[in-house]
């Protein structure tokens, strides 16, 4: 029986940026992937205005999905930059109401436990899924979805992205699926043009002529994205001796069960 993969994306380019091996090496290997997508990146950019930006980032997202094998993204719709000044607790719900909706058997997303993250967006939803992983199992927990059909769900295996690799406790191999994640986070041509000017007005600030320093490179977003991911990807790799690799925290059970697995 193939797995069913749910992974909560902030924006439209952070399952591909974070996860998007993972991903596409889950689903080569049989598995259905939805990635849910919270926000509409309406911020992320320092050329279009955000009426424009919308539906651009949200076809950008169903190409890169395309390009993984993912199922068409969910888009939940909440204003990019905004996820603080949701109603408490309804970012959780969402999450909740879609695991038991998809019953999957694996989640990705941020790991909430993980420090240094700049981005409110990344937060909010890091301890709404934490929290809605954890709660969807439990009968009690918004019992008003048992009338919509709506059952109770376990989340067997989580894999919590991190940039923190000391945090992590699995790596995962992408060295076969390196090109696809390029090729997804590719689609995402916006973003790698607001990546790549935030580096720009970061070093004019800093009195970097980084312009000077990499000459024609920087005229190609894509081309230094992906150079910077092969390289954090290739350091990641390193703790495992594998070419290229991502890296999560991972958590199956309560460590009760795990160690009566073990046993």
């Amino acid at each position: 029986m193939s797995n069913i993969v749910m992974v909560f994306s902030p924006h439209p380019d952070d399952a591909e940026y974070y996860a998007g091996g993972t991903i596409a090496k889950m689903i080569q290997e049989g598995a259905k992937a939805y990635i849910v997508i919270v926000t509409d990146g309406r911020v992320g950019s320092f050329e279009f205005d955000s009426q424009s930006l919308v539906p651009i980032r949200s076809e950008e997202a169903r190409r890169a999905a395309q390009v993984l094998g993912a199922e068409p993204p969910i888009f939940l719709g909440h204003p990019d930059m905004g996820l603080d000044q949701l109603k408490p607790g309804l970012l959780r719900e969402q999450f909740i109401r879609l695991i038991r909706k998809y019953q999957p058997d694996i989640v990705i997303a941020e790991d909430a436990f993980t420090g240094f993250e700049v981005h409110p967006d990344h937060r909010a939803v890091a301890w709404a899924a934490s929290d809605a992983v954890n709660s969807a199992m439990l009968p009690l927990a918004h019992p008003e979805h048992l009338t919509e059909g709506l059952e109770p769900h376990f989340v067997r295996e989580k894999y919590f992205y991190t940039d923190q690799i000391d945090a992590a406790n699995k790596i995962v191999d992408i060295s076969q699926t390196m090109s696809v994640k390029l090729a997804a986070l590719a689609e995402h041509k916006s973003q790698m043009w607001f990546l790549v000017e935030g580096v720009l007005r970061q070093a004019e600030a800093a009195g970097i002529d980084a312009q000077a320093i990499t000459g024609e490179a920087l005229k190609e977003p894509t081309t230094v994205v992906s150079w910077a991911m092969q390289v954090q990807a290739a350091k990641v790799g390193q703790k495992t001796n594998v070419q290229y690799g991502e890296a999560f925290r991972y958590a199956r059970f309560h460590p009760f069960v795990e160690g009566l697995i073990k046993q």
